[in-house]
């Protein structure tokens, strides 16, 4: 695909785009530099969580239209009207597209979430060419300032809550090490592509629909007090600014008012957000073998 091609799939209308920066708090577009983008990478890591809020909605009412964010102009609107994000997929088509509409080089990537080896590619992520650099700009990790990807040298990000570390892996690819809720000394993502488009976003997006950890219970990852707030598995969590980590479970009323007050959906899109389901294992896994074979 030609650069054109990428750039024309990669904006967003002029008037969204006004929108969309005055919410994350920009009088004027941004000036494409390392300045603009370090302080637009930021504000998104603060004003649009990662989470499955949308799409929980989406799955338990048996929607069969595109999955919510599917395309960039649906994610950005949502965000607007009710102040949900998305899933990795959904969000790296938007903020590819906002960056690219400030005029930034921004890419669509795709990496893989180890969560086990082998794994084929699940996760979509951003990065951006400038000067001569290329910058992992990743809005579910969420490391608040630009990555650098350097083929002869491990880079960092050095901060408690949300620091990450990448090393350079045989192939052209990376591997960022982040403090994920599942794994909070480490948990490692393989960055293969820097070249996906849209078409192979809505693919992966859409693989998902019959199968992921997004699909029943409430995950969510925000910026909030210089550290990081989510949920996972009916806890709140919170990565505070210097480094530890609380929990607590969430009952129906708690997990609401943090839908409302700390990741800041609107009240009325909060209450549809539905109960968490327990997550089956993954199709055509071990563990979903010897289920099959114990209710056999």
């Amino acid at each position: 695909m030609s650069r054109q091609s990428v750039a024309a799939e990669n904006r967003v209308p002029e008037d969204l785009l006004e929108r969309v920066l005055a919410k994350l708090g920009f009088s004027s577009k941004p000036v494409a530099d390392r300045a603009g983008l370090d302080a637009l990478y930021a504000a998104w890591c603060r004003g649009v969580p990662f989470d499955n809020t949308r799409k929980l909605i989406h799955l338990r009412a048996n929607d069969p239209g595109p999955l919510p964010g599917d395309s960039p102009t649906d994610f950005l609107e949502a965000w607007l009207e009710h102040g949900a994000g998305g899933t990795c997929w959904a969000v790296h088509g938007a903020l590819t597209s906002v960056l690219a509409t400030c005029g930034f080089d921004a890419r669509r990537g795709i990496g893989t979430m180890l969560a086990a080896p082998n794994l084929a590619p699940n996760h979509g992520t951003t990065s951006v060419r400038l000067a001569g650099q290329t910058l992992l700009v990743d809005g579910c990790i969420q490391h608040g300032e630009p990555l650098a990807l350097e083929t002869r040298a491990e880079t960092a990000i050095e901060h408690p809550a949300y620091g990450v570390q990448a090393r350079p892996e045989a192939g052209a690819t990376w591997m960022v090490r982040w403090r994920s809720p599942l794994a909070p000394d480490g948990f490692d993502c393989r960055i293969n592509s820097l070249s996906g488009d849209a078409d192979s976003f809505r693919s992966y997006h859409e693989r998902t629909r019959g199968w992921s950890p997004f699909n029943y219970e409430l995950f969510a990852r925000t910026h909030r007090r210089g550290g990081v707030v989510g949920v996972l598995r009916g806890e709140r969590l919170e990565f505070h600014a210097d480094g530890t980590l609380t929990r607590a479970r969430l009952d129906r009323e708690s997990r609401l008012q943090f839908l409302i007050e700390e990741l800041g959906l609107d009240e009325t899109f909060a209450r549809r957000v539905p109960d968490d389901m327990p997550t089956p294992p993954p199709p055509g896994s071990a563990t979903a073998a010897r289920a099959a074979g114990q209710a056999s």
